[in-house]
């Protein structure tokens, strides 16, 4: 039986995150340059996208570009860029023909120009789909969200628009990027790395973590499967006891 097949679609995560690791060092094992490992990476894109389109989850999020990535040497952050450019004009069609909608979260503002437009582009284009919500954090640092979020409320107190009182976690949760997306329920990350490195720090509280050894560009629609089964096979307590949750 095809794993797929083993699946229950009934107890899908609704939100699934991934940190998608190993494009330089697969790109090393291959003896080519970093930047094609790069390019090598979108196509595991595509195919996960497809993936998680087809078996029904809501919300996918991409760890596509850190905070902490500007400061790789130029001429890969330069390549890097010019790969989102290429990929979102590219794959447009893909994302029109799952009915996926595009959204993006971190700080937009230090893309490159045209990194800002295309991506503005597709994310007006494909404001209307409904089937799954694809989120790239690009320049994204969780510390850096969670920062931001402080200050915002920390001025909304000191304009007597928020009492001290009222903060709870659903106004922290307003003022983070992801304030439209539920808790992360399952993160991936890939390459054999056992990190978060900075990434939905606050919003992947109760998620299950699954590691794999697998570099990016070799991570398949199979391999997603597997972390689906397992997370599937987990308990979650959420801080309860087993003879509650049952």
């Amino acid at each position: 039986m095809s794993t797929v097949n083993l699946i229950d679609k009934n107890n899908l995560p609704k939100h699934l995150a991934i940190i998608m690791d190993g494009n330089g060092r697969w790109a090393k094992k291959h003896g080519l340059f970093r930047t094609l490992g790069h390019e090598s990476g979108t196509k595991s894109v595509k195919k996960i996208i497809e993936a998680c389109a087809t078996l029904g989850i809501e919300n996918l999020t991409l760890y596509a570009f850190s905070t902490e990535n500007w400061n790789r040497p130029k001429i890969e952050v330069e390549a890097l860029m010019k790969v989102l450019v290429n990929s979102l004009i590219k794959e447009l069609p893909t994302l029109e023909k799952n009915n996926i909608k595009l959204n993006a979260i971190g700080n937009l503002e230090k893309l490159p120009v045209k990194a800002q437009k295309e991506l503005q582009d597709v994310i007006n284009k494909t404001a209307g789909n409904t089937k799954l919500v694809l989120t790239l954090a690009l320049s994204y640092g969780s510390r850096e969200e969670l920062v931001n979020a402080v200050k915002n409320i920390s001025d909304k107190v000191k304009n007597n628009i928020i009492s001290v009182d009222k903060i709870d976690d659903s106004v922290i949760n307003e003022h983070l990027y992801t304030q439209n997306l539920p808790d992360v329920d399952l993160l991936i990350r890939t390459s054999g790395e056992h990190r978060i490195s900075n990434f939905l720090l606050w919003q992947i509280a109760y998620a299950e973590l699954y590691f794999t050894d697998i570099l990016w560009p070799d991570f398949k629609e199979s391999d997603l499967y597997e972390a689906i089964l397992s997370y599937q096979k987990r308990e979650r307590r959420f801080g309860k006891t087993s003879e509650q949750i049952k």
